[in-house]
């Protein structure tokens, strides 16, 4: 029979009352209470902390290591214990409660101890185990969760910010971050951290979770840490790695999508506008530009951004969607920003770029269609007739002359339309096909317009429909040759001297149509007839007399006598 059998049935016979056993042999144990997890059992030579109230069998309490405010620390079965206890701590696991019968010979004995113990005393313990190492320990880890994807793990001198539970091996909390509502932010393997959490936190990626359990001997040893951490106490971290960064990083770029056409890359000095979500390394967002419904819209490499943004957008095509990683020393530093960002936290801006241009950009032209012996081109003042079609750079459909029942029509260079398309629309042949990327400051500019957001650059499909010469700005008719020498004579075709509206339209028209002169183009040539009446009406009486027609050469050159 086994000693541990032998206790045991002591144990059973006492309690049923079936006599005085007599003296005890050997120390008898109740384990009372055991935990249902027991990674570890007390052996030989381990290193132990428990708490313990000793009496005698009336009950009387010899002593305690409650009342003394401090727990029992020594190594078992090196002779530093009484034998009793030294055999009543095998076996025991982290918060398992005995009760211990020792007998005289297991403690001190006929001698006792002078003025505590008597000679020949039988010693009662009630015992909790607080903790068990061994100097040969080493650091335990247990990953208890791990992202899918990690690219990267901590390594020496690498800048951490975890939040972490901190217990006794017994459970007792002594700190936690979570508590501070703020994590904890330091270097790995510089010496800020006790040996065991710089060992521990090593491999780790940003949102995985790990259990490390440090022995003393890695911890704070001999001298515990204040009232929290007792002497040669072994301590459990539950740590959540939020996110780390080296010194020395730049910013990392994951091309998520790029264009297959990308014909140019954005350069400093050029105005960006961007779609973003900003998110902290454990995937917490603290802005996005689509929650204000809005782009970001800036000019990059000139200091408006933060570095890691103005790094991180060089180089992008417009339809691209970039990962942009910036660390703390390239974003908002120590100090952080506003109550969303932390200090040193690094921060992934998800980018997709809308488009982008640069202050001297002219119009891009792209020639789509030309028809064969092309010899006349639109110029300035010419009316033209086109169909259009109107998007932004990520395809949006802004606009379409196809969705009315007719061309668009307009005077080139009356300021009728914005001016990169009036720039897109010169030298152009009736039946001619191009695409226009027109930049905002040829466009709508900073403010955009209903259905054009602000510094919007703009692609237009155009095609010509047909057009018809013009005539120079300020004029409504012109003559192809010298006007006649008695104008008004031929204009009062009743020679009645006075020229009413029909007479004098009459005139015009023939003049039109016999090639003599043309007037300012227009889907309505009766209104341009009718505003020529109403010019050379000066007194409004619907009738022009000799005084008052002159043609618009002479007024001009009037104009400028009154000047001089």
């Amino acid at each position: 029979m086994s000693p541990g059998s032998l206790v045991l049935l002591l144990s059973i016979l006492g309690a049923l009352g079936l006599g005085d056993p007599g003296p005890l042999e050997d120390v008898v144990i109740d384990r009372y209470y055991i935990p249902k997890i027991c990674l570890r059992e007390v052996q030989m030579g381990d290193f132990i902390r428990y708490h313990y109230n000793g009496t005698f069998k009336d009950g009387k309490k010899f002593d305690s290591s409650y009342d003394r405010g401090a727990t029992v620390a020594g190594v078992v079965g090196v002779g530093r214990l009484i034998t009793g206890m030294d055999r009543g701590l095998q076996g025991m696991c982290v918060n398992e409660r005995r009760h211990l019968i020792v007998p005289p010979h297991l403690g001190y004995g006929s001698i006792g101890v002078a003025g505590l113990i008597p000679p020949d005393a039988t010693l009662y313990f009630d015992v909790i185990m607080l903790d068990i190492w061994n100097k040969n320990d080493k650091l335990q880890i247990t990953t208890l969760s791990k992202p899918e994807h990690c690219n990267r793990t901590v390594e020496n001198s690498d800048f951490v910010r975890y939040h972490y539970n901190g217990t006794l091996l017994d459970g007792t909390p002594f700190d936690s971050s979570y508590s501070k509502d703020s994590t904890y932010d330091t270097y790995v393997g510089t010496g800020w951290l006790i040996k065991g959490m710089d060992q521990g936190l090593l491999g780790m990626c940003a949102g995985e979770k790990r259990s490390i359990i440090i022995p003393p001997f890695l911890a704070y040893g001999e001298k515990g840490y204040g009232t929290v951490i007792p002497p040669q106490a072994s301590l459990v971290f539950s740590v959540l790695l939020v996110d780390f960064h080296n010194p020395k990083d730049g910013v990392f770029l994951e091309h998520l999508e790029v264009p297959a056409s990308c014909k140019r890359r954005a350069v400093t000095g050029d105005f960006v506008r961007y779609h973003y979500n900003g998110t902290l390394m454990d995937g917490t967002l603290f802005d996005s530009s689509y929650s204000r419904n809005h782009t970001y819209n800036t000019y990059i490499g000139k200091g408006y951004i933060i570095p890691g943004m103005d790094q991180g957008l060089q180089g992008v095509c417009v339809g691209e969607r970039r990962r942009v990683v910036v660390p703390p020393h390239l974003a908002y530093g120590e100090n952080g920003a506003g109550n969303k960002i932390p200090g040193s936290a690094v921060l992934i801006f998800d980018v997709h770029i809308i488009d982008f241009h640069n202050p001297a950009d002219p119009v891009e032209i792209e020639t789509v269609y030309r028809p064969e012996g092309c010899n006349i081109t639109t110029r300035d003042r010419d009316f033209v007739r086109y169909h259009y079609n109107c998007s932004l750079l990520d395809g949006t459909k802004l606009f379409s002359s196809h969705d009315y029942e007719k061309p668009q029509e307009v005077t080139l260079g009356a300021n009728k339309v914005i001016e990169g398309l009036n720039s897109g629309l010169l030298n152009m042949c009736t039946g001619e096909r191009r695409v226009l990327i027109i930049p905002p400051h040829l466009g709508h500019g900073e403010s955009g317009a209903r259905g054009v957001p602000g510094s919007a650059v703009l692609r237009f499909e155009v095609e010509l429909i047909s057009m018809e010469e013009g005539v120079p700005e300020g004029y409504l008719f012109i003559w192809h040759g010298d006007p006649p020498a008695s104008l008004y004579e031929q204009m009062d075709l009743n020679k009645d001297g006075e020229i009413p509206a029909d007479e004098f339209s009459t005139f015009i028209k023939t003049q039109v149509a016999e090639g003599k002169g043309r007037l300012m183009p227009s889907s309505d040539p009766e209104k341009v007839i009718a505003d020529m009446f109403r010019n050379q009406d000066r007194n409004q009486d619907g009738k022009i007399t000799s005084e008052e027609l002159k043609l618009k050469s002479d007024e001009d050159q009037e104009k400028i006598h009154e000047e001089l």
